[in-house]
């Protein structure tokens, strides 16, 4: 057997790292997100000097760099407040995995306990009281002034902790330090669903990002495309790359993806070089593997449910690779539903556990959910509406089903 059994240099990555999703660029590689930034470090900058900063709510779609630049401006706050003397802190919470209060603040108040304190914060076991108590002393305790971003806080599942944060101040609940929240939101209607009391006192200060332009896609790329060897990225690989997500969703997140994939195919297929061709091949892998991680792990009439919508998209489409802007409502999806379960040979759900089934979806953004008004004659209803490519939902749905 050779002993060159392991490739000891990658002949197309140097750094890959710098593509990665969960990279945060330094402050070089924050691209098309000057007036944003500047706008957010003013909302917030009070904090500096120990005073209270404004609550943020930003909104924009995925991918247009809303939470790295809350990130950005809250890690320069804490080092320009530590120049001040003020003990400064920012903590982040991924709503969508603690959806619940007490998952929240429990995430809250282990971020900010320190080896200092003489509190505990236990995964679970205590009640949701406690742990604002605890976190109310831990933050009353050792800082002046804390940043909070609570991202995709339209998947929290009520407004329960927003309202503690809120009103923390006037409540009494901190004497010594000062909170700021900035929540962020994919759902620009968010807003609509809050509690009066929330809205007056979390809606200070209001930020929309605006999706990617192609020539934004593309310097935000060419800052990363250190992550490959020199000269293997071919001219025309970002241009196009950028001018394909630009087209499509304007999402940088994507786009990185795209041309992260391209290297790969690159590799697979050892080329020399990363060329033009395979940025479309990437575009497409990248959609199949993103809503095949979504999905992974679903029930089959999780599957089932989701692929009833995507036979009504697609025969309302132009075609197999067609999205459609078309919502439908739930008893129509019931109906292919049945179809599907039939031809399967299996037994049926009720309506209300599809409807169950829909809301998951829902909150994973593969599909969305409007309320609509029928008149006096039907009442209200849901409709239902596909997020991803119908053909790629469609080809990952008959993999996962076989």
């Amino acid at each position: 057997m050779s002993d060159d059994l392991f490739i000891r240099e990658d002949p197309i990555f140097v750094n890959k790292e710098l593509l990665e999703i969960s990279h945060v660029p330094d402050e070089g590689r924050i691209v098309g997100r000057d007036e944003e930034i500047g706008q957010l470090a003013n909302a917030v900058n009070p904090a500096i000097f120990g005073q209270s900063p404004s609550n943020v709510l930003i909104y924009g779609k995925t991918g247009t760099g809303k939470s790295l630049c809350a990130k950005y401006v809250s890690s320069r706050l804490v080092d320009t407040a530590d120049e001040e003397g003020i003990t400064a802190a920012y903590v982040y919470v991924d709503c969508a995995q603690d959806s619940t209060e007490t998952q929240a603040v429990q995430t809250l108040a282990s971020s900010v306990n320190t080896a200092e304190t003489d509190v505990y914060i236990p995964d679970k076991g205590i009640s949701t009281a406690t742990y604002y108590k605890r976190l109310w002393h831990i933050l009353d305790q050792e800082y002046d002034v804390v940043l909070i971003i609570l991202d995709e806080i339209d998947k929290l599942e009520d407004d329960a902790i927003l309202m503690q944060l809120s009103r923390a101040g006037e409540a009494g609940k901190l004497t010594n330090c000062k909170i700021g929240v900035i929540g962020i939101s994919n759902k620009i209607k968010y807003k609509d669903r809050m509690d009066e009391r929330v809205k007056s006192s979390l809606c200070e200060r209001e930020f929309v990002f605006p999706p990617y332009n192609a020539s934004q896609l593309n310097s935000i790329m060419e800052a990363r495309s250190d992550a490959f060897r020199e000269g293997v990225l071919e001219e025309a690989v970002i241009p196009r790359a950028a001018a394909l997500a630009a087209r499509e969703h304007g999402d940088a997140r994507k786009a990185i993806d795209i041309l992260r994939y391209a290297g790969e195919i690159a590799q697979s297929t050892d080329a020399d070089t990363v060329r033009e061709e395979f940025v479309v091949q990437a575009r497409e892998r990248a959609e199949v593997d993103r809503f095949r991680e979504l999905i992974r792990g679903s029930t089959p009439h999780s599957r089932y449910v989701l692929q009833a919508l995507t036979v009504l998209s697609l025969e309302h489409g132009a075609g197999e690779s067609a999205t459609t802007e078309e919502g439908f409502r739930t008893t129509r999806i019931y109906d292919v539903y049945e179809q599907i379960c039939r031809q399967e040979g299996m037994d049926t759900l009720s309506l209300r556990r599809v409807r169950d089934l829909l809301k998951e979806h829902a909150f994973l953004d593969v599909i969305e959910q409007s309320r609509h008004s029928g008149g006096s004659a039907e009442g209200s209803y849901t409709e239902h509406t596909l997020l991803e490519d119908p053909s790629v939902v469609k080809n990952v749905l008959v993999e996962t089903l076989e």
